[in-house]
């Protein structure tokens, strides 16, 4: 199963010429020459390594202490929750601090929650345990402190972009950072994981712990001229604000309904991942974690490619496309029998992914005033994201449910025939319905 994968070295060169790309496009449009710029970009890349290394290291930790679909199910919940939860908390946050701030002490807390993992692990003699659901509840415990520290940076990190460069570079700075974040989180993230844990289990965490602290200082040395400071309200009538002007941009609203849709599909696949990896195609942690970097490699593509396609199809055009793209590559794992498909419908999702996100995230940043940007970024990540929990313990309830009638293997592919067929329906809506 490395068959695909053997060779590392071409792995590093891709790296490099994408690396490579980045700069030329960022030193083409002055990009690169914004210290603010550099500075966030660099953040974004180093937060984002430690991102990817957790992504694997979480469910794969999760895996060592049980094999129950619904407590592995549980994990994921646990992560995703906050986004639910805080997200519209988050944003009024966001507009009434100083938004530079609130990513740094963001990054630490995670920094310190980390650590607490570390301590979980250390606390445990051997994998399996035999009291699995203490330490499953340990983590999720931790997995939510971390999702919600996580709910107030992102919600920060995306509100602050238009204070770093001009509205024109909005699509070429997100493809950009969408980029980096892709190849750290997801190219050199899952492997290095995968090898970490081979090495000793705590290890991929302490390196995102320190991943955390050194995007803190990146985003700490910034400087943004302060925003007028807006005159506080109570809380509950500036969350109204933000809520009567999403009610008041029906398609925005439309594209927030629509994700929250897409994402709880994605997780509902995403969670069963890590088991239909290990047991459907017999990969180890370092197998699976390179298996991961096809989606990298998608996330890249469509980082670099997604705003040129933009541009040229449009923007209803591209996210139609994008839908299309997502629904064939569920559908494709759920048939396939071999690596190399898997591998390609991951490439495939994540590049119809990010032609999504190039298209909505810069059209809301361009839209949305900045004095109601973290509120109305928050709503959208409400529903964007919200949903997304639920998706993941669907796929385990899916799995529990199917298998002791229908066997382990079909129990385990369900979950994408299923997806494939709900994003099916989110583009035959967005044909009929969806108009920017």
């Amino acid at each position: 199963m490395e068959t695909p994968f053997a060779g590392e070295r071409l792995h590093f060169v891709t790296l490099l010429d994408v690396l490579r790309d980045l700069a030329a496009n960022a030193s083409m449009t002055t990009l690169w020459s914004l210290r603010n710029y550099r500075l966030l970009f660099s953040a974004s890349a180093i937060s984002n390594l430690g991102d990817g290394v957790s992504a694997l290291a979480f469910p794969w930790l999760a895996t060592l202490i049980t094999r129950d679909p619904m407590l592995i199910a549980m994990v994921a919940f646990a992560t995703r929750l906050p986004w639910l939860l805080f997200s519209i908390p988050a944003g009024v946050w966001t507009d009434r601090m100083d938004r530079r701030r609130l990513m740094v002490q963001a990054d630490m807390v995670r920094m310190l929650l980390t650590f607490g993992v570390v301590a979980v692990i250390l606390s445990a003699p051997e994998f399996p345990v035999a009291r699995a659901e203490l330490y499953i509840a340990a983590i999720s415990v931790l997995a939510f402190l971390l999702g919600s520290a996580e709910v107030l940076r992102d919600n920060a990190a995306q509100t602050v972009l238009p204070a770093v460069v001009s509205a024109d570079q909005l699509e070429r700075a997100n493809g950009q950072i969408w980029s980096i974040e892709q190849i750290m989180g997801s190219f050199v993230g899952p492997p290095l994981a995968g090898l970490l844990i081979a090495m000793a289990v705590p290890a991929p965490f302490v390196l995102d712990a320190a991943t955390f602290a050194l995007a803190a200082g990146l985003v700490w040395c910034m400087a943004i001229a302060p925003r007028l400071a807006p005159t506080r309200r109570s809380w509950a009538e500036e969350a109204r604000e933000g809520i009567a002007w999403l009610r008041g941009h029906r398609v925005i609203l439309q594209l927030a309904i629509l994700l929250g849709l897409m994402n709880a599909i994605s997780l509902m696949t995403l969670t069963i991942l890590i088991l239909y990896s290990q047991e459907i195609l017999g990969l180890g942690a370092a197998g699976h974690g390179l298996l991961l970097t096809a989606g990298a490699a998608g996330g890249v593509a469509g980082g670099l490619l997604c705003p040129a396609i933009a541009a040229r199809l449009g923007r209803r055009q591209s996210l139609l496309v994008a839908l299309a793209l997502l629904s064939a590559a569920l559908g494709v794992i759920w048939l396939a029998t071999s690596i190399w498909l898997v591998a390609l419908a991951l490439f495939t999702e994540m590049f119809a992914a990010l032609l999504w996100n190039v298209v909505t995230v810069s059209y809301r940043q361009r839209l949305i005033p900045d004095d109601l940007l973290g509120r109305v970024n928050s709503l959208y990540r409400f529903f964007g994201w919200g949903m997304m929990p639920f998706g993941a313990l669907i796929g385990g309830a899916i799995v529990s449910a199917v298998e002791p009638s229908m066997g382990r293997e079909i129990a385990l592919r369900l979950p994408y025939i299923l997806g494939a067929l709900g994003m099916g329906m989110v583009w035959l809506y967005s044909w009929r319905r969806l108009h920017l």
